[in-house]
């Protein structure tokens, strides 16, 4: 029987904490033993990986679609959540404290179960936000719309895992994707007080729902293991908080296409 050399950097002295994530990886670029015995790019670590992020992502959904379909169908909570705009403001605060944490903190992302417990959080919030937005829209507009997310979406995930096009290597064009649709939100901005402008808000809602799929694409090719850029398994709070948000995002943006709603 041979034993399996590992890195130093990985030793850990009897009776001593055990090393930092910065430590534990430093000098191994492929999260490796020296002989290769073990690689955060092995196909079995990776499935494990995608599966476990899709159930996250799965979960979320299935609560911000809960919340959705009450604060949109049921009158009586409809008609609070529109009297009472300060649970927005109180959700839209906890959101971003929670998503600041989980973006910014890698450690404490990594860290169970405080990872779930703030993913958590910051799921609840944005459904409640997403629900207190549909809630002004009439039910046919946002049934349409949860439709034709759910279509894109699969489109683009069965896309990512079957294309050779390497979509990790397309930052520069996300990049001025983000800065048009950036002075674009700025435009609608100073135009909405002044009335509301159909064909912008629809060159908007257009422009937002094109980047953010190319978001996902991006996003479900990080977790596939084998493009020029990828992510650890030790993110799988973080993969899933990015596909999370992309879906939420080409949502409300195809749902900026129905402003009007339906009579």
């Amino acid at each position: 029987m041979t034993q399996k050399k590992i890195s130093p950097a990985v030793v850990t002295v009897a009776g001593s904490l055990p090393p930092s994530y910065e430590e534990a990886n430093a000098g191994c670029p492929g999260y490796c033993y020296s002989d290769g015995a073990f690689l955060w790019d092995d196909q079995n670590i990776r499935r494990v990986f995608v599966r476990k992020v899709y159930l996250i992502v799965m979960l979320q959904l299935s609560v911000t679609l809960l919340i959705v379909s009450l604060f949109t169908f049921y009158e009586p909570v409809m008609f609070y959540i529109q009297t009472h705009p300060a649970l927005y403001s109180t959700s839209s605060l906890l959101f971003l404290v929670t998503y600041l944490m989980l973006a910014c903190c890698g450690d404490l992302r990594r860290q169970f179960p405080w990872n779930l417990i703030l993913l958590s959080v910051f799921t609840l919030c944005m459904a409640f936000m997403l629900g207190f937005v549909s809630s002004h829209y009439n039910t046919r507009s946002v049934i349409v719309c949860l439709g034709v997310t759910a279509v894109v979406c699969v489109c683009v995930t069965v896309f990512s895992f079957q294309t050779k096009v390497d979509v990790t290597s397309f930052q520069g064009l996300l990049l001025n994707l983000c800065l048009v649709l950036l002075i674009c939100s700025i435009v609608v901005g100073f135009i909405v007080p002044f009335g509301f402008v159909p064909w912008l808000h629809t060159l908007y809602g257009i422009l937002g729902a094109v980047t953010f799929t190319m978001f996902l694409a991006f996003d479900t090719q990080l977790l596939m293991g084998n493009r020029q850029y990828t992510v650890s398994p030790e993110e799988y709070v973080f993969a899933a908080l990015t596909l999370y948000l992309d879906i939420i995002y080409i949502f409300t943006h195809i749902l900026q296409l129905f402003s009007d709603g339906y009579e």
